[in-house]
């Protein structure tokens, strides 16, 4: 990776969701403008604020998908990533940060 890029993996992230509520939304409900999360699987040398591994939320309109052995990635810069949820953040708190 290049730069303040970012590569991840959206597997398991897109399907159906569940409300708190217990409802079951399905895969092809029609939504407005929903942010959506990926895993992080290679990172630039320029990038600051995020390490593999970590969980990134992002529009899905500011993305570049590309494929790579058969799994498709989005490709990210740094500035588009609204938040992370990173594992490495202690237990009290909440694991995302701006």
């Amino acid at each position: 990776m290049l730069h303040d890029r970012v590569l991840a993996s959206t597997d398991g992230e897109a399907g159906e969701r569940q409300t708190g509520g217990g409802l079951v939304i399905p895969a092809t409900a029609s939504m407005g403008k929903r942010l959506a999360w990926a895993a992080v699987v290679a990172i630039g040398q320029q990038v600051r604020h995020v390490e593999i591994g970590d969980r990134v939320l992002y529009d899905p309109e500011d993305r570049s998908e590309v494929e790579l052995k058969t799994r498709t990635y989005v490709l990210l810069r740094e500035r588009d990533i609204h938040a992370v949820a990173a594992p490495r953040v202690k237990a009290e708190r909440t694991g995302l940060y701006l």
